[in-house]
């Protein structure tokens, strides 16, 4: 039986590194609905035993991808910190998740997605999250929120960040303003911050 060049490129790779990329270029292609085992062992070249015994199921690969997207994006946000400034450090941390989402659809779509509640969120994704909510909590602690708690805050940003990313990629044909994003971001952050202690909520 001749071995196909697929398998042949895969064998000569590392598995687990050749595993991820054909995943990752099977989600981009056909999104989380057209993700299967079966289709990705056809793209990579490998039996399904050997996928398994590198991720232990479907769950363990799609978490493994979003680890390694997202470590870029937490690499992103921390490099962006600014200090003594908690409203500078959230704004620019909104426009780099909705950018992040923008530029990775699929990925964020995973993300989104409902998980069993013994299940949890990948690492990375909580760290940023956590990045997110650092400045919120600065600014609460400041007297400097609009809304009754960094917690609200951070979910009507949430809310803003989401729906900027799902309108996006289920309507690309939808002619968008070039300074969409930038003008929600701060549409959102006048609505929920004050400039100074004296603008937050009464």
């Amino acid at each position: 039986m001749q071995t196909s060049p697929t398998a042949r490129t895969t064998e000569a790779r590392d598995p687990r590194r050749a595993i991820l990329d054909a995943a990752e270029g099977l989600l981009v292609e056909m999104g989380p609905e057209g993700f299967s085992m079966r289709r990705l062992v056809a793209r990579c070249g490998v039996s399904a035993p050997t996928i398994y015994h590198h991720f232990r199921d479907k769950q363990g690969l799609i978490d493994a991808l979003l680890e390694e997207r997202f470590s870029e994006l937490v690499r992103e946000l921390e490099a962006a910190r600014r200090p003594g400034d908690p409203l500078g450090t959230l704004r620019a941390y909104l426009l780099l998740f909705t950018g992040f989402g923008l530029r990775n659809p699929s990925h964020y779509r995973l993300l989104a997605l409902v998980r069993e509640p013994d299940l949890p969120p990948p690492q990375t994704a909580e760290r940023a999250r956590a990045l997110l909510r650092d400045p919120l909590l600065r600014l609460e602690e400041a007297g400097r929120l609009r809304v009754a708690s960094a917690e609200v805050a951070q979910q009507v940003l949430w809310a803003l960040v989401h729906g900027l990313i799902s309108l996006r990629a289920a309507r690309p044909d939808h002619p968008w303003a070039p300074e969409l994003v930038e003008e929600a971001v701060e549409a959102a952050l006048r609505g929920t911050v004050g400039d100074a202690e004296g603008e937050a909520r009464p």
